[in-house]
């Protein structure tokens, strides 16, 4: 049975794959973080002023010009996604699909792998978990990770596995060899050692990120995948969408999900409505403002729970969520994710450019999924391209 909404507790009102670890330090303050607290809702993450109009039981389709976007741009882009390996291309506003495209054999109803996307859920289903009151942020994740007691990893709290500056072990062996291959992922990644303190080295740390598979079953005492389907899949209407499973039975939390085109925008909707579908919160419009709005950490300013930003700032590589040839590549840069596209726009982002690109300004959902690759090989389409529905094809 589904638990019904319940208000924060604690809330902070304040607030597969990219693979670098950036063993630096911030220049604003002595442990990494921001000095503002991580999460706390801008200016630009505001709740909407007018409902937020989702999706049906059915999806209606419109004519782009109906929506305000030029239909041309629209099969421009979308020229652009088949060359570039994509499965399909679905582009939406007003929760009405204005442009809908598959390639490859793929179909409305036939779902892929998503892969990294499936963190974007698991920090929704935090979120939910926090609302209901069964966590909160600032916990430590030894209250529900009890290996972790009396450890140096008692300082980990939720909010340094949903920002990935948990300082957990990190290494290309560990989460791209050892990770995949091991039976039991949960009790792999829960056994790796503490390398760091928490909130000093930002990376991209899959194995941390599975250990909320622990901590949400410990902290909600359902299975995620019981969770997920009650509290995300059968209300928004993700009826062709899973979360998948190892071999000992765990929920994949940092990667896994399976899903379409059409169940991920649903995803995308709730964010865009901020949490909000058809009149129920789903998850609550703090946390959407504390998972999207701002970075979590300075040492990543492209990054907030397990959702990636456009915040301007110091931006560690790589951002495409894709080359794993890029690890090597431990410059710090400056700049946004997307030069050019709105500040607010926010993403889930997955191996081989699966994306779930949400833009609350224009009230436009894209999403694009394709064939996975670690090293894609041009032309591919990603986030750059994906921001041109917003930055080239929208007219009104």
């Amino acid at each position: 049975m589904r638990r019904p909404f319940r208000p924060a507790i604690g809330i902070a009102t304040a607030a597969c794959v990219a693979v670098l670890a950036v063993s630096c330090t911030s220049d604003g303050s002595p442990d990494g973080r921001t000095a503002t607290a991580p999460g706390t809702p801008t200016a630009a993450a505001t709740a909407p002023t007018k409902p937020v109009a989702v999706p049906g039981d059915t999806w209606e389709t419109v004519e782009p010009a109906e929506v305000g976007l030029d239909p041309a741009k629209l099969d421009e882009i979308a020229d652009t996604a088949e060359q570039g390996k994509s499965t399909c291309l679905l582009v939406s506003r007003n929760g009405k699909i204005a442009g809908e495209w598959y390639f490859r054999g793929s179909a409305p109803s036939t779902p892929s792998a998503v892969y990294s996307v499936t963190k974007s859920l698991t920090s929704t289903l935090v979120g939910i978990a926090q609302d209901d009151g069964d966590l909160r942020l600032d916990d430590s994740a030894a209250t529900w990770i009890p290996q972790w007691k009396g450890t140096e990893s008692e300082a980990v709290t939720i909010r340094d596995l949903v920002s990935n500056d948990s300082g957990r072990q990190w290494s290309l062996k560990i989460d791209y060899e050892d990770l995949i291959r091991a039976p039991d992922k949960t009790a792999y990644a829960v056994a790796l050692p503490q390398e760091k303190e928490p909130g000093q080295v930002w990376a991209y740390n899959n194995s941390a990120v599975q250990t909320l598979e622990e901590v949400l079953r410990t902290a909600t005492g359902e299975e995620v995948t019981d969770f997920a389907r009650e509290r995300l899949f059968e209300p928004l209407g993700m009826d062709d969408s899973r979360m998948t499973t190892d071999a000992a039975g765990n929920t994949l939390t940092f990667m896994g999900l399976q899903s379409t085109c059409r169940d991920i925008a649903r995803l995308g909707y709730l964010m865009l409505a901020h949490g909000n579908w058809n009149g129920e919160q789903i998850v609550s419009g703090d946390w959407v403002d504390a998972a999207t709005g701002t970075s979590s950490t300075e040492m990543n300013a492209a990054y907030g729970y397990l959702w990636w930003l456009n915040r301007e700032g110091v931006l560690a590589q790589p951002l495409a969520a894709s080359d794993i040839s890029a690890a090597a590549d431990t410059t710090k840069k400056n700049g946004s994710l997307v030069p050019g596209a709105p500040a607010d726009m926010f993403w889930a982002i997955g191996l081989g450019n699966q994306i779930l690109q949400i833009d609350p300004g224009s009230g436009t959902v894209v999403v694009r999924l394709g064939t996975p690759g670690a090293r894609p090989v041009p032309p591919t389409f990603g986030t750059a391209e994906a921001a041109r529905v917003v930055t080239e094809a929208l007219v009104g």
